[in-house]
């Protein structure tokens, strides 16, 4: 186990701190995709995620394609509008005269409630970050008229295919990794920072699978692997999807994998959290294709200039 840093000392997020800091998180019970210990572990290449613990709060910040830390929300017991004041507070030090770049990025509900209109503070709703959250049971079943053609597409997909769904294990790695960077190459990934990020993030999910105590399925066709999705609980009664991946030389593959992963892993839970869309107009249309019970609102909260 890691050395516990203390604000303001922050240190670079690594797998040593998993012991320490996931208790924090599963006891905070979050509602937003972001706020486990796996997303930012895969995802610290591309953000630079650094913690540190500000009594009894975990305090993350991150560096965004422009250079400058951001905060996320404090994780921790309520209240933590404290907790995020002295993170601003901070923040806005570092970024010198520019008081206006001190930013919590992926603020819950609960806590942009508890920032008093007067504490010299910005609150905004950020559409594009807000997690998709559906029924499990509608992704099983696709029961009912508005989930016709998801039934048609999968219809049509197992007549035409035959196809076994397996949990995923270790060696299916180098299956899943060749997959994926098939499809980063589709998808021209060295010409997106933000699809690179991405395959990095996929790829240290399915490195530290086991160590990570992830949850996976995975489609096979003819033996081979071409289609897998990874995720885990994010809360006693929802889980997160946090990796899918699947061949597009084979339609359908994707609604196939959604459906199987829920049935075969998610079967007990209440809810299935699909995370945001980013603002990516074929993202948001296929995440409300599936009809979310709910979205997860998150926000920003600046220092007003």
């Amino acid at each position: 186990m890691s050395s516990i840093p203390l604000f303001p000392a922050f240190k670079p997020l690594e797998l040593g701190d998993l012991a320490l800091l996931r208790p924090r998180f599963t006891a905070f019970q979050p509602r937003t995709s972001e706020l486990t210990f796996t997303n930012l572990f895969i995802w610290r290449g591309h953000y630079d995620f650094s913690w540190c613990i500000e009594q009894d709060h975990v305090l993350v910040t991150a560096r965004g394609a422009d250079g400058v830390r951001f905060g996320f929300p404090p994780i921790g017991p309520e209240p933590r509008v404290v907790a995020a004041s002295r993170l601003l507070q901070w923040l806005a030090k570092q970024s010198g005269s520019d008081a206006a770049a001190a930013v919590i990025e992926r603020a819950d509900r609960v806590l942009a409630e508890q920032i008093p209109v007067a504490a010299g503070l910005a609150v905004e709703p950020i559409r594009d970050h807000f997690d998709y959250v559906y029924r499990a049971r509608d992704l099983i079943d696709l029961a009912g008229r508005k989930y016709h053609s998801k039934r048609n597409h999968l219809n049509k997909f197992r007549r035409e295919h035959r196809f076994r769904y397996q949990p995923l294990a270790a060696g299916h790695l180098d299956q899943c990794l060749a997959l994926a960077d098939n499809w980063c190459r589709w998808r021209r990934c060295d010409e997106d920072l933000s699809l690179a990020g991405e395959w990095d993030a996929v790829r240290e999910a399915l490195t530290h699978f086991d160590a990570l105590g992830l949850e996976g399925g995975a489609i096979f066709l003819e033996d081979r692997l071409q289609a897998f999705a990874v995720g885990e609980w994010l809360n006693p009664d929802t889980a997160v999807i946090h990796v899918e991946k699947a061949n597009p030389e084979f339609p359908g593959l994707y609604p196939l994998i959604n459906q199987q992963f829920c049935e075969h892993s998610w079967a007990s839970a209440e809810f299935v959290n699909r995370e945001q869309d980013l603002g990516e107009p074929g993202l948001r249309q296929a995440k409300e294709s599936y009809f979310p019970d709910h979205l997860v609102e998150k926000f920003r909260i600046r220092v007003e200039d």
